[in-house]
């Protein structure tokens, strides 16, 4: 009898910690519009802040009223709100890049970094300009496009050799494979030639800044295309998290759902690395957290990774510009540093393994 009681309860907690902390959906509905002030917060003080101290009063004025001979003014629209707007734009294509393969591959440590689709972009993108010449990144974005999509669909392929199904195991050994067969190539390139070498040296890092608003607004339709369909395939994910007989029985066509969301994967980690070069780890720790607080639902995880990620990102491009007493630290970095120690502690969690 004891016994019985004892599982009883296990299921039970167990049951509780697979919901998530946010138990009802009013928890996550208003926890999600705290999220939403909070990136309206750090999205204005990413224009406030810089390596030159400006008065909140020009910042207003430099908004509302922008004056071209005001050099405050210059720096807040030409270098501030720039920067500002790609973030927003970029890191909830990160975000739900890794939210979407951890769903796909049913690995929760899987990131577009760890599988390999940021080293994949980033291969192409060097290869357009290193040996095509390609300079405009509206040229380049193409590259980065074809770059990650080949690379999802060659680590999902490896990770199925030998008709078995593709395990997370599998799937993140060939990605760590790839990764490092792309990243040797990538710096011989790069180092070979010293004007690729100048003109990839900040991009290889991963950052937000130095881009023009023009060229971000022209790739924000690829990443909104990529958004859409994360929307779309969030129901049928939820099924497939269940196992392929029973999502077949349930009516998911499988097949269509898995190209889906390689294309969504593609136009997400290719468009977002082509604008700010390689970033890692927002696609994994954004997507694990908010799975910890929301459940494994995938409509909820999506929804916050729409809002968490950005909140991250541009809190390390704030903290990259003050660090330093002179200069600024790319945000890649930033997120690197942050990121490994967070990845060791997930990676120690009891229920790591569990999606």
């Amino acid at each position: 009898m004891t016994t019985t009681v004892t599982l009883a309860a296990a299921a039970d907690e167990a049951e509780k910690e697979s919901r998530g902390l946010a138990r009802t959906n009013a928890v996550r509905l208003w926890t999600l519009a705290v999220a939403v002030v909070v990136l309206v917060a750090v999205a204005a003080l990413s224009i406030a802040v810089g390596s030159r101290a400006i008065a909140p009063s020009t910042i207003w004025d430099a908004l509302l009223s922008y004056d071209v001979a005001n050099s405050e003014h210059l720096a807040i629209h030409e270098l501030r709100v720039p920067r500002t707007v790609i973030g927003l734009i970029v890191a909830p294509a990160l975000g739900l890049c890794g939210a979407l393969i951890q769903a796909f591959t049913r690995n929760p440590l899987a990131d577009p970094g760890i599988l390999g689709v940021n080293a994949g972009a980033a291969f192409a993108v060097t290869l357009a300009v290193g040996v095509l010449g390609v300079t405009a990144p509206l040229g380049y974005v193409w590259f980065a496009l074809l770059g990650a999509g080949g690379v999802t669909v060659l680590v999902y392929l490896l990770g199925s050799i030998g008709g078995s199904r593709a395990t997370p195991a599998k799937l993140t050994l060939a990605g760590v494979a790839l990764s490092a067969v792309l990243g040797g190539l990538t710096s011989a390139i790069v180092l070979s030639d010293i004007g690729t070498l100048d003109r990839m040296r900040f991009w290889g890092v991963g950052s937000i800044g130095g881009r023009d608003l023009s060229v971000a607004l022209m790739f924000a339709p690829l990443i909104a295309l990529g958004v859409l369909i994360a929307v779309l395939v969030a129901r049928p994910l939820n099924a497939l998290a269940l196992g392929d007989e029973l999502a077949t029985s349930l009516g998911v066509r499988i097949g269509h759902i898995r190209i889906a969301v390689i294309v969504a994967v593609t136009l997400l980690a290719g468009t977002a690395t082509a604008l700010a070069g390689p970033i890692g780890f927002v696609g994994l720790m954004v997507p694990h957290v908010v799975r910890w607080f929301v459940g494994p639902d995938q409509r909820w995880i999506i929804a916050f990774t729409v809002i968490v990620a950005p909140i991250l990102l541009l809190s390390a491009d704030i903290v990259g510009r003050i660090i330093l007493p002179s200069g600024e630290l790319r945000v890649g970095l930033v997120t690197a540093i942050v990121g490994a120690p967070v990845l060791i502690l997930l990676a120690r969690r009891k229920s790591v393994s569990e999606l």
